[in-house]
């Protein structure tokens, strides 16, 4: 049984809207997913349309409503407690933070996803598909390995459900896989990796494979004529892979770059160039560094060497941004484990689950309460700084919750990692947190105060975020001072805060 046969309504429909998007047809899918959300009622039913929904919009290159589809459709998996629906938007939105350059929250969607439909009990069509389209989003983030590990699964999924091997060959795997080496310098790799996607499909022509996707049309062309501009013969006939394909922005791009390099290979680097500069493609079908790396072959095939190791350098440095930008999600990652290995080692201080905020690991209001109680018992005084979110507001508004709480987790890691042996920091409520430095004076608060603002102004919020800075406004007082409690401290604090205010007194 498929999985879309337990749904209470519209079965028939979701089952056609699914076939076209396989099928590379997703503005045809595209009303009929709105028809059937307009009529139906059921949750599960709802939440899957909305899902599908989500998958169109991203096959047809609509960025401006991604945030907001995938907002609703979080919310209605949400309520649904399915491995395979919440690992189908994972994959998607993994996608979908991939378009919109987010690699952290694409990151973040890949491990969900994949969880999620290992959790699957029952495999059928539909868990297959989700894997495909979880090793789609592994292989557009750059995760090479990964994205052929989850295919394989695919293939074993659906050839356990009658589906033939050629549904899921996803020559783009290996086609990004190719590029992505070129990129880095090691053509030798590239073509060695473009031979085997050529083989491969002589092999499927040779067996007469007639459930190839339309959408591996495209991928398999760009292979060929990608392989003809670095100046090796096909066995296949590039030009002809080029055509169909459906109405993806991927087909698209690469139908063009691929006629780019078919011109190259036959002799006019001129006409590839100006080819080159007359449409714009996407950035993320094949990385930023491609056009770059034809123009270098381009330019190189035309005799000027000198514009040729221009264009080569320039493309290495974009390809090389990818890898900074992962150096960094490890370092965070690295911190983050480390962070939760201390929670562990010190079961004293931040106590059990009723203790700890669960979206950052922090300790939460009440253990806030217990830890200044019990300095206060003995006498002891702290400085208390009083931190507020500006943009959190304009975070959820714009990317939705899920991106709000990345940022929340962002926060908390930077208090962490700037405060002093022995402070305390804690999520007091929302976007609100409270940091305590035992014994601080104004001396001691100003420098950890500068040390949050300038840890806050590095991070990458417009990667995480785009377009909605991040920034916070802070305010200091004391407890046990003059015998001031707790809440007396964090009243005068929040009086007093202001946006990287400087700090010159404590009130």
């Amino acid at each position: 049984m498929s999985w879309l046969d337990q749904l209470a309504e519209n079965t028939e429909e979701l089952r056609r809207a699914g076939r076209l998007q396989q099928n590379g047809r997703s503005a045809e899918a595209l009303p009929i997913l709105d028809k059937v959300l307009a009529v139906a009622a059921d949750p599960t039913t709802r939440a899957y349309a909305l899902v599908q929904r989500f998958g169109a919009l991203i096959n047809l290159g609509r960025i401006a409503e991604l945030a907001t589809a995938m907002t609703i459709a979080e919310n209605a998996v949400r309520e649904i407690p399915d491995p395979y629906l919440r690992g189908q938007m994972h994959a998607f939105a993994a996608l979908g933070a991939h378009l919109e350059r987010n690699l952290d929250r694409g990151v973040t969607h890949l491990v969900q996803a994949s969880r999620a439909l290992a959790a699957v009990q029952e495999n059928d069509s539909e868990t297959a598909w989700g894997w495909h389209d979880l090793a789609m989003a592994y292989s557009y983030l750059g995760f090479h390995g990964h994205a052929l590990t989850a295919i394989e699964q695919a293939r074993q999924v659906g050839a356990a459900v009658g589906l033939a091997p050629e549904i899921f060959a996803a020559p783009g795997i290996r086609l990004r896989n190719a590029v992505s080496l070129d990129h880095q310098g090691d053509t030798d790799g590239c073509l060695r990796v473009l031979r085997d996607i050529d083989a491969e499909l002589t092999r499927y022509v040779a067996i007469g494979a007639d459930h190839m996707r339309p959408g591996s049309r495209a991928a398999y062309g760009y292979s060929l004529a990608r392989r003809a501009a670095l100046g090796e013969d096909t066995e296949a006939n590039a030009a002809e892979w080029l055509t169909g394909g459906g109405d993806s922005v991927r087909t698209r791009d690469l139908q063009h770059l691929g006629h780019v390099c078919l011109t190259m290979a036959a002799g006019r680097p001129g006409q590839a160039l100006s080819m080159l500069d007359s449409v714009p493609v996407s950035a993320e079908i094949l990385g930023a560094a491609e056009p770059a790396r034809l123009r270098s072959i381009c330019h190189a095939a035309a005799g000027d060497h000198a514009a040729a190791h221009a264009a080569d350098r320039y493309a290495f440095r974009l390809a090389a941004q990818r890898i900074d930008r992962l150096r960094d999600g490890y370092l965070d990652g690295v911190a983050a484990r480390l962070d939760a290995q201390e929670t562990q080692r010190d079961p004293g201080r931040y106590g059990d689950e009723t203790l700890t905020d669960p979206l950052t690991g922090l300790p939460n209001r009440r253990q806030l309460e217990r830890y200044v109680a019990t300095m206060l018992q003995r006498g002891d005084r702290a400085a208390i700084g009083v931190c507020d979110l500006i943009g959190f507001t304009e975070v959820n508004a714009r990317h939705g919750r899920h991106c709000g709480d990345l940022v929340l987790q962002r926060i908390a890691g930077v208090l962490n990692r700037v405060m002093r042996r022995g402070d305390f920091v804690a999520r007091f409520a929302g976007d609100e947190f409270v940091v305590v430095l035992p014994g601080a004076g104004t001396a001691q608060a100003a420098e950890v105060s500068r040390r949050i603002t300038a840890a806050t102004t590095a991070e990458n919020w417009q990667i995480l975020v785009p377009g909605t800075p991040i920034s916070l406004a802070a305010g200091w007082s004391e407890v046990g001072a003059n015998g001031r409690t707790l809440s007396a401290a964090l009243a005068a604090a929040a009086a007093n805060r202001l946006p990287t205010r400087p700090l010159s007194e404590m009130t």
